[in-house]
């Protein structure tokens, strides 16, 4: 797979262009402004200004997007499905709700556009990396057929289901996520009120049993409220449409509730000092 879209090229996008283009795909990439046609180009990209420009001639467009409406913008509102050859392939690697992607599938269908439930774990430390994680939603055949070009930035690819299930898969993972960081921001303050140094108490913690991503993301940063400053426009918007997804489908957040709770007092003068 040789010719590629590619739509979303920002913090996490840019970074998997430069990985797509020096893995010798040939990427045609949207970039809205002359700044970000500059940046396209300087990583050895084609640069234009709309999405339909990408997908002309493509074997697969890449949406990396930052959320949900700007998925169905793209994916939707936009002429990209009327664009994209028969056959082509469309990977959706923004978190988004699970019936965003099954409406994208079930308008792509008609002329075998094959569409990949993509969303990622991960940052642009692990794109460089080549070590982001893929949960695929998708039937077998476009799983193998994408892994590909997807190794250029993405290991493991990890098959979760049909569209829409690599969604919730990533749903959840974030609802874990950031229940594991109210906790930590819980745990800070409990430090505190027993006279612990907090920057201390977050490094001895990564050598111990409760040691996590989220205990990590806190002790790099010495507070567990900064890390939380640095995540949270990311966590918050994630955590609406975990709630949007539970709440339509009569799903529990259960015993992840209270530590949620916990984050969203977190930094705003109710829990933990910044």
């Amino acid at each position: 797979m040789k010719r590629l879209g590619f739509a979303g090229a920002g913090r996490m996008g840019l970074p998997m262009v430069r990985r797509l283009v020096t893995s010798g795909h040939k990427v045609c990439a949207v970039g809205r402004t002359p700044q970000r046609r500059r940046l396209l180009e300087a990583v050895g990209s084609v640069a234009v200004e709309r999405v339909e420009d990408t997908a002309e001639a493509a074997d697969a467009v890449v949406v990396c997007v930052f959320n949900d409406q700007q998925v169905r913008e793209v994916c939707l509102d936009s002429g990209l499905l009327d664009t994209l050859p028969d056959g082509a392939a469309l990977v959706v690697h923004t978190t988004s709700h699970p019936r965003t992607l099954q409406e994208i599938a079930d308008r792509a269908a008609p002329r075998g556009i094959s569409v990949l439930d993509a969303p990622v774990s991960g940052g642009p430390h692990d794109i460089a990396a080549g070590r982001l994680t893929v949960f695929a939603g998708g039937d077998e055949a476009t799983v193998e057929r994408l892994r590909p070009m997807l190794a250029a930035y993405a290991d493991p690819v990890l098959p979760v289901g049909p569209v829409g299930a690599g969604q919730s898969v990533k749903l959840v993972n974030n609802a874990l996520f950031t229940a594991q960081i109210g906790l930590v921001a819980e745990a800070a303050r409990l430090g505190r009120e027993l006279g612990v140094d907090e920057a201390a108490l977050l490094t001895a913690l990564g050598h111990a049993s409760s040691a996590s991503k989220a205990q990590a993301g806190a002790a790099s940063r010495g507070s567990a409220d900064r890390f939380i400053s640095d995540v949270r426009e990311f966590l918050d918007k994630d955590m609406e449409v975990v709630r949007q997804v539970a709440d339509g489908l009569g799903a529990r957040l259960g015993a992840l509730e209270p530590a949620l709770a916990a984050l969203e007092r977190a930094g705003r003068g109710t829990g933990a000092r910044a």
